[in-house]
């Protein structure tokens, strides 16, 4: 008879939001034995460890012993501090967006990994997300990429400014969509609810010529998280909170109907991207494989985060010709919004296509 394969042990640190999706879902795998929580809060992490069955731990080295694997779901600042002391321990570490909160912390993190060889990965769940999965197959040489992840205010993130704490998502697709580098940015952004940015803009440009304009904000009444796609002879519009994924391909050189287009819906399996992550930093801890959103990966869209906050500080820190350079900036990426959008409307609406 087969010996039984022994079941992998995982924690996570942090009984938060993020620590309470992770703590749910790593209780439903199989082939995983929860064993407990870790936070500062002690009661906290009781209730969460009540609710899923495991043990509740007020230190991350009182768990460390415990475990093979780790979920770090602390507040950013902490992130490089409590990895550094799961890696040293041998101790495999999915480690929540942004991986740290600056590039130092994220190197030790990175060499950490490479040199006692655990696997280091980052929580880029959207990058699981059904339809940003499928839109990767379809993605070819696009020449100009918008999106925007807007939604409601949430004190628990305060402490980060919304580029670090949402748009960094973005940040990681758009690098990993263009196999580019960034030629250049501009970037505005406003703090109206916290001392860090609640709102941000920023227009990259790629040394291969593509255009993405990113908005985050963390101000706005109702969520919405979409992506469009401009490429040669195709538009792609993709919603990331429905999973819904529409492609418009252009059939002839030049359109005089819509029988000139043809418009797909690619049929999405309806997946839980945490799960999804999850199972995927399993698998690669089996397997020895590097994860998808790798520490270098990470690291990648932590540097551009970090330079784009940097750019709106050098805004505020401009004495009083900041006012008018950011006023400035702001009027000359809203007027090619505004232009950008009324030539797209009018192209989709000449051919007889729903904008969305």
């Amino acid at each position: 008879m087969a010996e039984k394969e022994k079941k992998m042990r995982f924690g996570v640190i942090g009984a938060g939001k993020l620590g309470g999706f992770h703590t749910r879902t790593l209780s439903t795998l199989p082939g995983v034995e929860l064993v407990g929580v870790s936070d500062p809060n002690l009661l906290r992490a009781q209730m969460l460890a009540w609710r899923y069955n495991c043990v509740a731990y007020k230190t991350v080295e009182e768990l460390l012993n415990q475990v093979d694997a780790l979920v770090v779901a602390a507040p950013t600042e902490y992130h490089a501090e409590i990895g550094i002391k799961a890696l040293e321990a041998g101790v495999h570490v999915l480690m929540e967006k942004p991986i740290t909160n600056s590039e130092e912390g994220a190197r030790k993190l990175l060499e950490l990994s490479e040199k006692n060889k655990v696997v280091l990965q980052v929580g880029h769940s959207e990058r699981f997300n059904s339809a940003v999965v499928e839109t990767m197959k379809h993605v070819k040489n696009p020449r100009y990429v918008t999106i925007e992840r807007l939604g409601p205010y949430d004190p628990r993130v305060a402490a980060t400014g919304v580029t670090l704490d949402l748009m960094i998502h973005d940040l990681d697709i758009i690098l990993t969509m263009l196999d580019s580098e960034v030629e250049s940015f501009e970037a505005i952004g406003a703090s109206m609810l916290s001392n860090h940015e609640d709102i941000c803009n920023v227009r990259l440009k790629f040394k291969n010529g593509c255009v993405a304009d990113i908005t985050a904000s963390r101000a706005s009444m109702e969520a919405s998280r979409r992506m469009r796609i401009y490429q040669q002879d195709a538009y792609i519009s993709v919603d990331y909170v429905s999973s819904r994924l529409k492609i418009y391909t252009k059939k002839t050189p030049v359109v005089k109907s819509l029988k000139d287009i043809e418009i797909t819906f690619p049929k999405l399996e309806p997946k839980q991207p945490i799960k999804e992550e999850l199972n995927h930093f399993i698998d690669c801890i089996k397997t020895a494989k590097t994860p998808t959103p790798s520490g270098e990966k990470g690291l990648k869209a932590l540097r551009l985060a970090l330079s784009i906050t940097e750019h709106m500080r050098r805004f505020e820190a401009s004495g009083s010709k900041a006012p008018e350079a950011q006023e400035s900036l702001a009027r000359s990426i809203s007027d090619i919004g505004k232009v950008t959008k009324v030539l797209v409307e009018e192209g989709l609406k000449n051919a007889g296509i729903d904008k969305h």
